[in-house]
């Protein structure tokens, strides 16, 4: 009943209202009239869409790629019984901290330390060097963006590849020492391969929550997207149109984005596949 109320049927709202022309002109509502496919392709073939498609893969890229790499590093860290790590706990546990803050609070937090005025260019001015505006230039503002999502999601992925590295039989590792293999080539022939289904679970869940950043690049552009659109993402776009009360275009581009999201999901899930065909 729950999935029927919250999920199914604003799925089937969704793309029933994506066929509609109707939105609000000051007082006046225009629809909803029937429209078909037209609101459609007036994504498609509007080439604000595809900039804001490739905004968001571009930032989820600059934050996953150093995340997964930093927490396959961490994780095997922690799993390695013979580096006999002191205070794993305390470390875990500050690892996943900025998980557990709101996005909003964190951009308002990185808002703050990284103005024209803040701590970093005070800073930097200390050291002699000229103030650099991060929200003013496309790599600054992006590269915060991405900082922010590395920052709140990678003692999540941590934990994630840690449960899956301690799942895996020590017997294998105690194995491929016998045989004189390497700390790097244990790693690479049993590790990894063993921890496939994690990697492609922590990639698609992660892909599906960079398809949806809104709210830490809403904030620190203040809905504008600057500088020049490159931090607008499909959601704050999706936004705009909603606010407008563009419900039909809302649907369309909500439609177009869950189709986007599955392919690449998909796509993930082919890399997946085993020789057998499952």
């Amino acid at each position: 009943a729950v999935y029927i109320v919250f999920s199914l049927i604003p799925l089937i709202s969704t793309f029933y209202n994506s066929f509609f022309e109707n939105y609000m002109v000051g007082l006046m509502q225009v629809g909803p009239k029937f429209v078909g496919f037209d609101n459609y392709k007036a994504i498609l073939f509007n080439g604000d869409t595809l900039l804001y498609l490739k905004n968001t893969m571009i930032m989820w890229l600059m934050g996953f790629i150093p995340q997964i790499l930093i927490s396959l590093l961490l994780a095997s860290w922690f799993t390695d019984l013979r580096l006999r790590l002191k205070c794993t706990g305390f470390f875990k546990t500050i690892i996943y901290m900025p998980n557990l803050i709101m996005a909003s609070a964190f951009a308002m937090l990185f808002y703050a330390i990284f103005a024209d005025q803040g701590p970093i260019n005070n800073m930097l001015n200390s050291m002699g060097l000229p103030t650099y505006r991060f929200l003013a230039e496309v790599a600054g503002a992006r590269g915060l963006i991405a900082l922010m999502n590395f920052l709140m999601w990678f003692g999540n992925t941590t934990i994630l590849l840690m449960a899956g590295m301690m799942g895996i039989d020590p017997s294998l590792y105690e194995a491929a020492e016998v045989d004189g293999a390497t700390a790097s080539q244990i790693f690479r022939k049993i590790t990894l391969p063993l921890l496939r289904p994690i990697l492609i679970y922590v990639m698609i869940t992660s892909l599906i929550g960079g398809m949806q950043m809104f709210d830490v690049p809403q904030i620190l552009t203040n809905g504008t997207g600057d500088p020049m659109r490159s931090t607008m993402t499909l959601i704050m776009y999706l936004n705009k149109h909603l606010f407008s009360k563009n419900y039909g275009m809302g649907g369309a581009l909500s439609v177009f984005l869950f189709i986007i999201t599955g392919v690449l999901s998909l796509i993930v899930f082919r890399f997946n596949k085993t020789n057998d065909g499952r």
